[in-house]
């Protein structure tokens, strides 16, 4: 602390240049505080400015992954649900085509058809899965459902049935060419 009743009546000027050199020194240390305290201040300014800046960009990123997510997710169910809609109706296939097959060998019994193998029932279920295709495009398309229906891999698979499928596609689609 400065007494400047002591510097006042100081007589000396010897002790007056040490008090104005002091004061002089104490006057050029503050304002060196004061610039390294502005520049303090200025590089905090500037840091929380670029913080902000970051933590905006990241909430920007935030909402636009959320949005991406939540877009990708109803496109998942979308999908979900078109895949669920096609095995019910491959299930429905598969059931048609066995009503099918049990009509075709309740009409073959009673023409007196009694063929151990079931080769020539299997051959006309074939011919039956097979109406309607008109075009090759219609003819791959059906080939394929059936095979995803009838292949010995699948729970309901059958060899012979998948074999059977396999020749009327090739008879069919050479003689479409």
């Amino acid at each position: 602390m400065i007494d400047w009743e002591e510097i006042g009546n100081a007589e000396d000027a010897e002790e007056l240049k040490k008090a104005k050199l002091w004061l002089f020194q104490e006057n050029i240390r503050l304002e060196n505080a004061r610039r390294e305290l502005n520049a303090s201040q200025e590089k905090f300014l500037n840091e929380r400015v670029q913080l902000r800046k970051e933590l905006d960009e990241l909430n920007r990123r935030t909402v636009m992954e959320r949005q991406r997510l939540k877009e990708e997710r109803i496109f998942f169910e979308k999908k979900l649900a078109i895949l669920q809609d096609g095995f019910r109706k491959l299930d429905e296939d598969r059931q048609a085509f066995e009503r099918q097959k049990r009509l075709m060998e309740e009409r073959l019994n009673r023409a007196g058809w009694d063929e151990p193998s079931g080769a020539p029932l299997v051959e006309e279920s074939v011919r039956l899965l097979f109406r309607g295709t008109n075009n090759p495009l219609a003819l791959r398309k059906r080939y394929r459902d059936l095979v995803k229906i009838f292949h010995p891999d699948n729970l309901f698979g059958d060899v012979e049935l998948a074999q059977s499928i396999n020749r009327e596609y090739l008879r069919r689609k050479s003689r479409e060419e």
